[in-house]
């Protein structure tokens, strides 16, 4: 597309949703006639700020030629309406598009974009298939607002819920909240003390009644919570559900630290598999680098430096985006014979970051097909608590050995070190961090390989298969995949949580019989890393990651009414006939 020379921007145009309510828009554009493909953001986080928060800058994709709208979304900053996380997003998002392709700078086909949150509303607005809606391109999102956003494996998602809602969500949007709801303004000062006073907050009993946000502030947390099953209250909003409906293809951008990384592959995935129509299904593409979420930008992920190459800038994701809605926005039809020329969907439809390496790789299809599903097995002589036990991980399976033994007590657990966080970079934050300090801990169970003879990639879905007991009716399994390298630094690279109570469905919990071992299944979604000759892989088991997950009070009791904490005995089992392991995929080399 040529590049358009003279912009014209408007602030505050009012969109008049179906019940009267009113959304303001700012408008980015070529000055002139149009018409315009035209792409829309739908954000809770300020459309005044988009050029800093969007994964595209409005000005760049203007000057290239299309018309940007970017609109406050209901009840937030100049927007009207009550904001209620997701709820009203299918519709206001139908209604928006539609209004987009009507108007007389638009050329009829309108695109979706934006990360986290702003991915969502272009999901929810997919499912109900408004008709000018052409592509989307859905960063750092989620698939099931469930699990992978609110809770992960039956575990309330503790420290992004509580931060991200607490700040970006209350604190930054409180003149608006405080007047729809009715809250003092007095309130302000409470939710700035609740939000330098997080630590408290997270550890508050019991969760439903947590006081930061109650009043009318954030009533949407507290139905959160009250909701731990995956009942009616998520299934109408789970994107899942609706890929057969969906008929739009999909540009999804990832980061293998970031909260929402399994959302996003089950999302290209599924569209894959599923979409509406054959345009949909193999309309596809899959971007994932290393990175945490809102590190847009950044070489770093936690304290971690994955070289110049990990910042988008270095494969031009804005240009990515900019190529993406050409394609799919300015045709085909009679007036652009050539609008195939950018050629995007002639390549390959994956491009991921593998780390270690630190480079950029295309690949065919997720997950690769040369990629070998490999069990690596815990094995110890009973004793694999904290690094310094003798816990070691090897492909050979077990034979008889003696179970490994921890005591996971709720009032002293094992805390968060980094990992798929969001939203606060003291009280939450993400990313690579060493884990040396945690796996000092005996509650905290370390299988080891010795170290590599040569580089070894890892490339794909990580699962581990765990055989336990526990002496309570219901509680935690965790586990982490790491990286050890020579001077015995240790990256976290991913990690999981299985709910005992959630082991067979998400919909129907059922408690455990204490004693009884039990075969669970730990979703740590996926990686692509090479380990290092001279480095180690590296499997830590444990019952918790607090204050990421909320804490299980091993009472079998309602867990967010719940006040009392009380500990349990865990038995890890590693034998022939209860053989625990991690399935890694190796990338032949």
């Amino acid at each position: 597309m040529p590049e358009s020379a003279s912009l014209k921007m408007q602030s505050n145009i009012g969109i008049t949703m179906r019940d009267g309510i009113t959304l303001y828009a700012d408008i980015y554009r070529p000055d002139g006639d149009g018409p315009y493909p035209t792409i829309l953001q739908r954000t809770p986080y300020d459309k005044t700020t988009a050029l800093s928060n969007s994964m595209l800058d409005p000005i760049r994709a203007a000057k290239a030629g299309f018309a940007v709208v970017i609109q406050d979304t209901r009840g937030r900053h100049a927007s009207e309406g009550e904001f209620y996380a997701f709820r009203d997003d299918i519709e206001d998002g139908y209604d928006t598009v539609e209004w987009a392709a009507a108007q007389p700078w638009s050329n009829g086909k309108v695109g979706m974009y934006g990360a986290s949150y702003v991915g969502a509303t272009q999901w929810l607005a997919a499912t109900s298939r408004p008709p000018h809606l052409t592509a989307i391109a859905p960063t750092v999102t989620a698939s099931n607002y469930h699990d992978g956003w609110t809770y992960q494996g039956g575990a309330f998602e503790l420290g992004f819920n509580m931060s991200w809602t607490l700040l970006q969500l209350t604190l930054a949007n409180f003149k608006n909240v405080s007047s729809v709801k009715n809250v003092p303004r007095e309130r302000r000062g409470d939710l700035i003390k609740a939000v330098d006073g997080m630590t408290e907050g997270f550890g508050f009993l019991p969760t439903k009644d947590y006081p930061g946000l109650d009043s009318g502030l954030a009533d949407y947390y507290y139905d959160w919570l009250a909701h731990p099953d995956y009942d009616d209250y998520w299934k109408k909003l789970c994107i899942e559900e609706h890929h057969s409906n969906i008929d739009v293809p999909a540009l999804h951008v990832g980061g293998w630290y970031d909260i929402f990384l399994g959302g996003t592959i089950r999302n290209y995935l599924g569209m894959k598999e599923s979409g509406a129509t054959d345009t949909a299904r193999g309309g596809q593409k899959l971007i994932i680098g290393p990175w945490a979420h809102g590190a847009r930008g950044s070489t770093m992920s936690g304290r971690h430096y994955f070289g110049v190459m990990a910042d988008p800038m270095a494969i031009d994701l804005d240009g990515i985006h900019l190529r993406w809605f050409d394609h799919w926005l300015n045709g085909p039809g009679p007036d652009n014979p050539d609008t195939n020329a950018n050629r995007i969907t002639d390549e390959a439809p994956v491009k991921i970051f593998v780390m270690g390496d630190d480079v950029w790789r295309d690949e065919q299809e997720w997950p690769l097909a040369r990629a070998v599903e490999t069990r690596y097995y815990i094995h110890s002589r009973g004793t694999a608590n904290s690094k310094h036990g003798n816990g070691s991980l090897s492909t050979q399976a077990p034979d008889q050995e003696a179970p490994d033994v921890f005591l996971y007590n709720p009032a002293d657990p094992a805390p968060t070190t980094g990992g798929a966080l969001c939203c606060n970079p003291y009280f939450a934050a993400n990313g690579a961090y060493d884990q040396n300090e945690v796996e000092e801990r005996p509650d905290v169970l370390v299988y080891s390989t010795p170290p590599l003879a040569c580089d070894l990639e890892v490339t794909g879905p990580v699962k581990v298969t765990l055989w336990a007991s526990t002496s309570a009716t219901d509680t935690d399994f965790t586990a982490k995949l790491v990286d050890v390298c020579e001077n015995g630094c240790a990256r976290n690279l991913t990690d999981g949580i299985i709910r005992a109570r959630y082991r067979d469905s998400m919909s129907s919990p059922t408690l455990l019989e204490p004693g009884r071992a039990y075969r669970y299944e730990i979703d740590l979604w996926a990686t692509s890393n090479v380990f290092k000759a001279g480095h180690r892989i590296r499997l830590e088991i444990s019952s918790s990651n607090f204050p990421r997950f909320d804490r299980n009070t091993n009472t079998g009791n309602i867990i967010s009414a719940d006040t009392e904490l009380k500990p349990a005995l865990q038995t890890v089992f590693h034998d022939a006939q209860r053989a625990s392991c991690v399935s890694l995929c190796i990338v032949p080399r």
